[in-house]
């Protein structure tokens, strides 16, 4: 069995090849430089020189600033790409997992969010990712859509590499307090991936994953602080007080029900998940 991985070397991705050598199926992992998701035109052409069996689907504009600006580019890849590539599998039967996110909802609630939840993203990042689900599941209705949240890796750019690199350099930190979600180590999310493709099972549909635990941003930097061993003072503050290019989600839960119950799936604590990272991040440096 072949599975074509899309956004090899992002954090998902890497953390996918990490553990693909514990499977035995044959694997091919792309990024831009490989199977260009920008380039419509070629997307089928590559898809059926490699022609997989099962197709996760990692890669994904993620710049939510920048789409702000640029909403051509950010729907290229996470709709019409995405469209393209739905289109392909099905007509394929060529088995989808598609990763997507919590900002295609508003941010708005104030208990967990469940999958039948009305989407209604606050910025062009989240319409983009938006319209990408819809596509996907009207393309490919044997499709299985992820919704994931703070996501963050020992691989790539993310919240808590860029906490740690602060407190390197930074005596003080401002970080905001009234934004509220489940930070998500991806090599969890890629143990659930591999756990659904490796399950007897394949029930389509939209799903959530993140890792256990409410925190805002003020309190995810302060974990990282103490996990890792900063002395450094961390000042708690509002996000209107702290300067933001681009309207983002403030409550972003995800209910996790739907997905343990049918694939089984452990749900882990977010602080665990946490300590596993910052151990790797320290034994590299």
């Amino acid at each position: 069995m072949k599975i074509l991985v899309t956004g090899g070397k992002g954090q998902l991705g890497c953390e996918i090849n990490k553990l693909s050598s514990n499977y035995n199926f044959d694997w091919l992992f792309s990024d831009s430089n490989i199977f260009d998701l920008s380039d419509l035109k070629n997307i089928s052409v590559f898809l059926d020189k490699c022609n997989p069996d099962i197709i996760i689907n990692c890669s994904a504009y993620t710049s939510v600033d920048n789409a702000e600006y640029d909403f051509e580019t950010a729907n290229t890849i996470n709709h019409k790409s995405v469209e393209l590539i739905s289109k392909w599998s099905y007509g394929n039967k060529c088995k989808l997992i598609h990763i997507s996110t919590d900002y295609v909802y508003d941010g708005t609630s104030l208990i967990p969010v469940e999958e039948d939840t009305q989407a209604n993203p606050v910025n062009n990042y989240g319409k983009t990712k938006l319209f990408g689900d819809i596509a996907c599941l009207k393309n490919n209705p044997s499709s299985i859509i992820i919704r994931t949240a703070w996501l963050y890796s020992s691989f790539g750019n993310n919240f808590v590499k860029k906490m740690i690199n602060l407190m390197k350099s930074k005596s003080k930190l401002n970080v905001i307090n009234d934004q509220f979600g489940s930070p998500t180590f991806a090599a969890d999310l890629a143990e659930v991936v591999l756990q659904i493709i490796n399950a007897n099972i394949w029930k389509p549909g939209v799903y959530h994953y993140t890792n256990f635990g409410k925190v805002s941003w003020f309190d995810f930097a302060n974990d990282i602080k103490s996990i890792y061993g900063f002395n450094t003072i961390i000042n708690s503050i509002s996000s209107q007080k702290y300067f933001i290019k681009t309207k983002r989600p403030k409550y972003s839960l995800l209910d996790n029900s739907k997905i343990k119950n049918t694939f089984d799936i452990n749900q882990i604590c977010y602080l665990d998940s946490l300590r596993k990272c910052i151990e790797i991040l320290q034994n590299e440096s």
